[in-house]
């Protein structure tokens, strides 16, 4: 079957009527067959088959059915990664109902919005994270929410366990879904601006399990982590929902990240095929811990931001395959891939984040029209709808001017926000975010390529370059470093890292400053904030 044809394939599985989503991403797989390996905080670890999650899953939806939960209804989680939120999810959407991620790191003005802008009658919560619940300023009482605790409930709480055990799966509810329908109602990490919501539909998953087949090559005989966090896209796309919906196995791993914990998973359970944000690489390549000997993984896929080529060298060298680096946005799924699949692979071009997915087609757009840039003009990253059948995203719940701002007034483009270039060959290269370019003197910069000088001097762990004012060239570059341990900041040090640009990239991109720093403002999901760091920078100088 060529990449089309299991597109067309896809679709007609997915974007249809009558879907049955209980069938689709469990009934249909083998009951003997594991959905997901759980490793406890203790590294202890047990599975979950697929026929434990039917039963589990049949007697939540019925649970919520009781509850007077409707097709259509927002049911919200609060969760980390375990049997019982697999469990809730995928009983959230065999009743029918819409499946509101909260991330576990949020506090209560962050939880209050999404609850409010989803209507979510019920939440389900572990009980750790119970209090973040309780009515506040942030967060006002609300009488028709329903509070589910799973682990153990205070008096008068609706505990998950006894709503499991009191509900016949018998009595599970088939409820017919069609192709456009909202599975999921995610919010945007809010980077660039207040949250918003983006409704996910049935349709999505043809694109979920694209991107496991074409751009990670998951087979069916690879022990897959997707190691991000399901309360954010790229874990609950390709960690959740798009492993069900294609009958693979993920690993839900409940301790929080260290390296030693990272080595232990994928030496005890062989794992052979990882994907993770940049951060996950950068911190096991700078840890203290050095990967154990024997290490040899199939594959390794990188999203979330792009990828220092450093770091893919390093993984071919320590982890036994480069690292591909891999381009999405909540609004999209993954959409250009460096490809691991046959039909799909090419050498990887450093810098690179690869090429329009099966079912996709980008193209970038000059700064000031809708015209397609020239090879290695930097412009426009954007999705051409003409030749993008996988595209789901419709625009923004209640927020039409937003939804405006992504799509060209001829239906033929959506707009990412970001900025890049294509090769001649169709291979993108990311510069930045369009509020991240900065344009000193008339050139135009993008971060991410002295971010990559930068973190190549092993002295670095993590960089941010940002623009900031400057009276005669309208903004200079200055980086944030933070240095791998047992580095010490010095001027010394400083100098010589500019010089490392110069050198390395180009004289005029060098730093004007460095400012060593513990940490980088990082969305909950490991983006790094650089608008923080610009806004900071901004107000001190104006303060000098």
């Amino acid at each position: 079957m060529t990449p089309d044809e299991r597109v067309a394939d896809l679709l007609a599985t997915f974007d249809n009527e009558g879907r049955d989503l209980g069938d689709l991403l469990c009934d249909r797989h083998p009951a003997d067959a594991v959905a997901f390996t759980v490793v406890q905080p203790d590294l202890t670890f047990r599975d979950l088959t697929y026929g434990e999650l039917a039963e589990s899953s049949r007697r939540f939806a019925v649970a919520l059915g009781e509850l007077g939960v409707q097709p259509g209804d927002r049911v919200a989680t609060l969760m980390g990664k375990s049997a019982d939120f697999v469990t809730t999810v995928l009983g959230i959407w065999r009743a029918g109902a819409v499946h509101v991620p909260l991330f576990t790191a949020f506090a209560p003005p962050a939880i209050g919005l999404r609850l409010k802008g989803s209507a979510a009658t019920v939440v389900v919560t572990d009980a750790s994270q119970r209090a973040k619940l309780a009515p506040s300023e942030d967060l006002p009482a609300d009488d028709a929410r329903r509070v589910i605790v799973a682990g153990e409930a205070g008096e008068g709480e609706l505990a998950l366990a006894d709503l499991l055990a009191a509900a016949d799966p018998s009595k599970a509810p088939v409820v017919e879904r069609k192709g456009s329908d909202e599975l999921v109602r995610l919010f945007t990490s809010g980077t660039t601006g207040t949250p918003k919501g983006v409704p996910i539909p049935v349709k999505a998953l043809a694109t979920f399990v694209i991107y496991l087949e074409y751009g990670l090559d998951v087979t069916a005989d690879d022990v897959y982590w997707n190691a991000a966090d399901p309360g954010w896209a790229y874990g609950l796309y390709y960690g959740i929902a798009g492993p069900l919906a294609a009958g693979r196995r993920n690993i839900l791993l409940q301790a929080g990240f260290s390296p030693e914990t990272t080595w232990k998973v994928i030496t005890e359970l062989g794992v052979t095929n990882l994907a993770a944000a940049p951060t996950v690489f950068r911190s096991l390549r700078s840890a203290e811990t050095p990967a154990p000997a024997g290490i040899d993984l199939r594959r390794i896929s990188s999203a979330g931001e792009p990828l220092n080529p450093d770091v893919v060298t390093w993984g071919a060298e320590t982890l036994g395959a480069e690292i591909h680096d891999t381009y999405g946005q909540t609004e999209l799924g993954m959409s250009i891939v460096n490809g691991w699949h046959p039909d799909v692979y090419a050498d990887i071009r450093h810098g690179s984040m690869g090429r329009a997915m099966p079912g996709w087609k980008a193209a970038v757009l000059k700064e000031e029209s809708d015209e397609i840039a020239e090879p290695g003009e930097l412009g426009r990253v954007v999705i051409d709808l003409a030749g993008s059948p996988l595209m789901w995203f419709t625009g923004y719940v209640d927020a039409p001017e937003k939804t405006a701002e992504r799509f060209s007034a001829d239906g033929r483009w959506y707009y990412t926000g970001d900025a890049g270039q294509m090769d001649a060959d169709g291979f993108l290269y990311f510069s930045a975010r369009d509020d991240d370019v900065i344009i000193m003197a008339g050139y135009r910069i993008g971060p991410f390529e002295v971010e990559s000088v930068l973190v190549g001097d092993p002295r670095v762990a993590e960089s941010a370059v940002v623009g900031v004012p400057d009276a005669l060239r309208g903004e200079v570059v200055e980086a944030f470093v933070v240095l791998a341990p047992g580095e010490t900041p010095s001027a010394e040090l400083a100098t010589e890292l500019k010089n490392r640009v110069k050198t390395k990239l180009a004289a005029h991109l060098y730093p004007r400053e460095i400012h060593f720093v513990s940490q980088l403002p990082k969305t909950p999901s490991g983006k790094i904030q650089r608008f923080q760091l610009r806004k900071e920078r901004t107000e001190e100088i104006s303060k000098a």
